[in-house]
This record gives structure tokens, sequence and C-alpha cells, in this order.
């Protein structure tokens, strides 16, 4: 039964905002220069396999200077951070996270713009982080998760090209 032109349920009750299409795209404005590539699991007879990186993804073949991986604890927060030179691409290969980035370059036509992303498993994609976008990570669920970065300039361990701010900033006008 349809009530139409009815008012809210109960006083002070509030009606959701569309945050989602038909097709389960998040509805957010993205960052300049984030790109999200979602990514299907093929099902197997032995389990599934599940594309991490494929150069055609891209205009043009990405360079990738050195691969590694983040393994977080339940509820493990890393936040935020930056790099000035590096682009990540991150991909949640075990367990559940939210990834969520801040715009802070200056002259950045969409600088001030948060972007959050829940990736994983369930949800597998590539998430191109560029340089000067800050972002953080959480472990979203009850088992360590992992988190592969694909990078394009590999971590220098005399000049880390790698700044840090706490996750309660208020810097990042986001709370975790």
């Amino acid at each position: 039964m349809s009530v139409a032109g009815a008012g809210p349920p109960l006083p002070g009750a509030v009606k959701d905002e569309q945050s989602i299409t038909a097709d389960w795209v998040v509805l957010q404005e993205p960052i300049e220069g984030v790109r999200l590539i979602e990514v299907r699991n093929v099902l197997r007879d032995t389990g599934l396999v599940t594309e991490i990186l494929r150069s055609d993804w891209f205009d043009s073949p990405p360079e990738v200077d050195q691969i590694f991986q983040l393994t977080l604890e339940p509820g493990a927060l890393t936040a935020w951070h930056v790099h000035m030179h590096t682009t990540d691409r991150l991909f949640v290969s075990t367990g559940q996270a939210k990834i969520v980035l801040y715009d802070g370059r200056p002259g950045s036509p969409t600088r001030g713009r948060i972007n959050e992303f829940r990736l994983g498993e369930r949800r597998p994609g590539l998430l191109v982080v560029p340089a000067g976008v800050w972002h953080g990570v959480k472990n979203l669920g009850s088992a360590p998760g992992t988190v592969v970065n694909i990078v394009d300039f590999a971590y220098r361990y005399e000049d880390p090209d790698h700044w840090r701010l706490p996750p309660d900033s208020p810097e990042i006008p986001y709370s975790w």
C-alpha cells in the first residue's frame, strides 16, 4: 500500500538522497585525475581469477617501478598520506577496505573535494590516485586485509616521496 503525498513517517525522519545508480555506480563528483577501474572476478572450477592491472585499461602503458603490498589488521587505519611525484594504483586483494581521497592540490579544479571508495574481494577495482591527492585506507573487515600498490616511482629510502598527517587532522575535512 502506498501513502501518496504523505510527509515523513515520523517527525524528524529524513529521506535518503540518491547515492547510487541502477547500474550500481556510486554517485560522487570525482577528484581530477582519480580513476576507478572496476574489475570482475572470473569464476573457475578451482576458484576465481581477478585481474589487477592491464596496460589496455590506460591510454598509454602505465609506468610501473615497484609493486608492494600492505596488510592491515582488522579496523586498522593508515591516514593521511600524500606523494608529490608518485602515482599510487591501489587494489584491495583480500578483505574489504574503505579508501578515502582528499584533493589538496593547489590550482586543481577539484581542490577540497573528498571521494570515498569501498573496495575488496566482493567489489574489486584498481583505484588510481594521482600525485598530490591525500589518501587513507581503513580495513573494514574482522580479519587482516591486503592492499596491493603498483607505483610509477619506487620508494626512495634516502629521500621518501611520502608526507603524513594524522587521521584527525583539521587540514582535511573528513572524520574516520
